[in-house]
């Protein structure tokens, strides 16, 4: 008995954790800042060109189950006057959108329309999440050098459990054993997006609507709960030199009930042709980051975690890397214009 109540705990501790904190519930990025669309849907479109980006995340590296997320992004402005004759793109004369030049000389896009499409794999022991969602936003000049977008976030949650990986003295447990080992939840997300030539800043909420997670016997056990999560970002560039551009920025994060959360980034781009940076993340990790922009179609980043919680003690950091694809790109950027 003693050792089946230890097994069923261990079990709903991980689901606990799934369903209630943050850094389970939805997947957490280091890299956040080399693909901003991840966290706010306004971010749809934002770019010239079409925006592909597939990452993956190996976290607590050494702790078995810890979690593996791997996505694929891609999002896609609509709008002729946006893309064949929006007057920011060749203003600076520089193919540097870092550059002290291009920002000097920068235009607020046309007004036009984003759209995009997420799907992420998450799993953390034996429960896997699987999301896919569809993303809108629309993007207004408010002054000539300032844009306001807000975009909206649609999709479906796939949550299952695999018993494979579960071992009960009861194989009829009422904990898990109620043959409901998948769940289909829907998911809406907000968002809001201010940028410039020098700055930007954002806030948007995901996983809007609450949802009741359980793999077991409902009137025996506590029931997971999904919870809204909020996110506040924003970003500024330092020249240091003509091609040489410090770009700090933050995040800000808010999931009931556990405690505010933040990171603070630090991105140093040389000629816009490679980056170095580090981060940190409150009571979590530090971070050391580094990428090439190789050509005006493909780019990569990596970044590793340096682990600070308590679990340092059994965990070898955490690994990630993000490929980036900028397709018809058109005015041969090499980097991101608008989202750094």
């Amino acid at each position: 008995m003693a050792k089946r109540r230890i097994i069923v705990l261990s079990l709903f501790c991980l689901i606990s954790c799934v369903c209630r904190l943050y850094a389970q519930q939805r997947p957490q990025y280091t890299q956040y800042v080399f693909n901003n669309y991840l966290l706010n849907p306004a971010v749809s479109g934002i770019e010239n060109y079409t925006d592909f980006r597939a990452g993956y995340r190996s976290q607590w590296s050494g702790l078995e189950g810890a979690p593996v997320t791997s996505y694929v992004s891609v999002n896609a402005p609509i709008g002729s006057n946006f893309i064949e004759g929006d007057a920011a793109n060749l203003s600076s004369g520089s193919d540097n959108p870092l550059s002290r030049s291009f920002t000097r000389n920068y235009m607020a896009a046309e007004p036009h329309h984003g759209i995009g499409l997420i799907a992420i794999g998450d799993r953390a022991g034996p429960i896997t999440q699987t999301s896919v969602a569809a993303t809108y936003a629309y993007h207004l000049g408010l002054t000539p050098k300032l844009n306001l977008s807000v975009g909206v976030m649609a999709g479906v949650n796939r949550i299952s459990l695999d018993l494979s990986q579960v071992t009960l003295e009861n194989p009829s447990d009422p904990a898990i054993n109620n043959g409901n080992t998948s769940q289909f939840k829907p998911d809406v997300g907000l968002g809001v997006w201010a940028y410039s030539g020098n700055y930007y800043i954002g806030a948007s909420v995901q996983q809007l609507i609450k949802q009741t997670i359980s793999f077991g016997d409902a009137s025996l056990y506590n029931q997971g709960k999904t919870v809204p999560h909020y996110f506040l970002t924003g970003g500024i560039k330092i020249f240091l030199d003509e091609d040489i551009t410090l770009l700090p920025s933050f995040l800000i994060k808010k999931v009931d009930p556990a405690p505010l959360s933040y990171d603070i980034n630090l991105k140093l781009a040389f000629s816009n042709k490679i980056w170095v940076g580090g981060s940190y993340r409150h009571n979590d990790s530090k971070s050391a980051m580094a990428g090439i922009n190789i050509s005006s179609v493909i780019n990569i980043g990596y970044a590793y975690d340096f682990t600070s919680s308590n679990l340092r003690t059994v965990s070898n950091g955490s690994h990630e890397i993000v490929l980036a694809i900028l397709f018809n790109n058109r005015y041969k950027v090499s980097s991101s214009q608008r989202s750094w």
